[in-house]
């Protein structure tokens, strides 16, 4: 059952289909690439997956694929004015 901590000690398991802590992205120049009729799954293969921890709203993607560890991003919550 894949699953990491996150730093605020949350567990984010994301073995389930379809998982509520999952999110795909995928670059602006790598989406120009599809037009006319896309294949939704060749789509979701060239996207990056990360995760959102529902306790503590950090970022954890895996830029390179499951078998590497992924980054954690923390949200900034410095006011810019």
């Amino acid at each position: 059952m894949p699953k990491i901590v996150c730093s605020c000690k949350n567990i984010l398991s994301y073995s389930e289909i379809p998982c509520s802590i999952e999110y795909k992205l995928i670059s602006d120049c790598d989406y120009d690439q599809y037009q006319d009729i896309i294949d939704a799954e060749d789509l979701y293969q060239n996207m990056k997956s990360f995760l959102k921890c529902s306790k503590c709203n950090h970022l954890w993607i895996f830029w390179n694929g499951y078998a590497n560890p992924p980054i954690e991003y923390i949200e900034n919550t410095d006011n810019y004015e």
